[in-house]
């Protein structure tokens, strides 16, 4: 499910960015990482994530591969519900026009916050998804925050 519309969007940052393509079978960060020699600590995970309330409420959270979303504290209490967790599969797809694998903070609908991880702001740069399984970007957490209706949380 390719996206050339986060060509376009990258592009719109004026932040300088390598695209890495990768076989869509390794586009795991894990596997990513072990197969084409990053670090995961200079590797971050979009994440889409659900309000259990109705009617629901998501956000992108940008974290690094190194540490865990807290989905039961800072995400459910920043989307203002009792709940929260990872959307499925399928949601993802629907908002984001990407699959898990490929979702990247470039591209997204308008409507749709996007909360980056203070950590990845301190990186020189980080590597984040390309818009679909066969494709990464490695960027400065400048051409992220250039992103509209970005926000950098603390400890995401």
């Amino acid at each position: 499910m390719a996206n050339d519309n986060v060509l376009d969007k990258i592009k719109t940052t004026g932040e300088p960015f390598e695209l890495i393509t990768c076989d869509q079978e390794l586009a795991d960060t894990a596997d990513f990482c072990r197969a084409y020699g990053y670090e995961m600590s200079e590797s971050a995970n979009a994440i889409v994530v659900v309000g259990k309330t109705e009617p629901r409420v998501f956000a992108v959270c940008l974290v690094l591969a190194t540490t865990r979303l807290d989905v039961n504290g800072v995400v459910r209490r920043r989307l203002g519900t009792r709940k929260a967790s990872f959307a499925p599969g399928d949601d993802t797809a629907r908002l984001t026009g990407m699959t898990i694998g490929g979702v990247t903070p470039f591209g997204l609908p308008g409507d749709l916050p996007l909360w980056i991880d203070s950590r990845i702001v301190a990186l020189r740069r980080v590597i984040v998804g390309g818009g679909s399984r066969d494709r990464k970007f490695y960027v400065s957490p400048a051409a992220l925050t250039a992103l509209p209706g970005a926000e950098v949380v603390a400890d995401l």
